[in-house]
């Protein structure tokens, strides 16, 4: 397949659904990085758009380009107009990983999450989770049964009470007893709980803040149980794309109804994750990210 131009607005879980995009076609791909010219360059690109104005005026990119593309693939609000822009002068398709809201949808193929509720339209294309792909790091090699417990962090949507955080995972370690426990931070732990997950005497610890990286793709590679908090669409979307490890997802108190709670609701209705409730279920049903993949060939 030709190459595919991915366009990066900075932020890496944006980047990562149109590179696992990329991944799932088995295309290669360009990244180049876009970025307003001027403070007011994407809130007129929303005003263009909806004259059906194109222009390369507002944005800028991080290298020119030289070669053919068959896709440009956009994934946040920054790329959006530059999606649709360099798609039209290039001759390629226009791609989004999210629903491009405040934009025209006419795009070539939208993918969007059924939690964002879509509209039907024959270009969108709705996906029970966001795009993921997962290749094992070589991190993680159990030496007899083994779960593991990834932790993320408070957001606008969720608080994480330390005490009862602390307590779930005590929980889950007693249940799995004679399991080998694996057990991850992420980028946005707080520092105090880092320090009490630091002390757990279990056998693999990630504390992010001193070894950034991801060990989910092997906790999902060889372990039975991956235990994943609510926080995150990305981990819990990595979580359902890979492997034959069942996900549970660990509440956490949020303010009101969210679409993450939406997100995990519908995913556990259809069996690719048990919300914990204080009981102990398999729900190990996976997503085939590449059938969704093809669909951007199809429409």
């Amino acid at each position: 397949m030709s190459c595919i131009l991915i366009l990066d607005d900075g932020r890496k879980g944006h980047l990562n659904q149109s590179i696992a995009f990329a991944e799932h076609l088995g295309a290669p791909y360009d990244v180049v990085s876009v970025r307003p010219r001027h403070r007011w360059s994407k809130a007129l690109s929303y005003l263009l758009d909806r004259f059906g104005i194109c222009t390369e005026a507002l944005f800028s990119l991080s290298k020119p380009l030289r070669k053919h593309y068959a896709m440009v693939v956009g994934a946040g609000s920054g790329t959006y107009y530059m999606t649709k822009v360099l798609a039209k002068r290039l001759g390629a398709r226009s791609v989004t990983m999210m629903l491009p809201k405040g934009y025209r949808y006419d795009f070539d193929t939208i993918f969007a999450p059924i939690h964002d509720n879509p509209p039907e339209r024959t270009n969108i294309v709705p996906i029970p989770a966001n795009f993921a792909y997962i290749e094992p790091q070589g991190l993680f090699y159990p030496q007899k049964p083994a779960i593991a417990i990834v932790i993320g962090g408070p957001n606008g949507t969720f608080a994480m009470d330390e005490t009862v955080l602390l307590k779930r995972i005590e929980k889950i370690i007693a249940h799995f007893k004679g399991y080998e426990i694996a057990l991850s931070t992420s980028p946005r732990t707080p520092v105090t709980i880092e320090k009490h997950l630091e002390a757990l005497d279990i056998e693999y610890k990630v504390i992010y803040s001193q070894h950034p990286v991801n060990p989910i793709p092997d906790f999902l590679t060889h372990c039975e149980t991956l235990f994943v908090t609510i926080d995150s669409t990305s981990m819990i979307s990595e979580a359902v794309s890979y492997g034959n490890a069942a996900v549970t997802v660990l509440p956490l108190p949020a303010k009101g109804d969210n679409k993450y709670m939406r997100f995990v609701e519908r995913l556990a209705k259809e069996g690719y994750v048990h919300l914990c409730d204080g009981t102990f279920k398999r729900a190990n049903r996976k997503i085939d990210f590449s059938r969704y993949a093809q669909k951007a060939v199809r429409v």
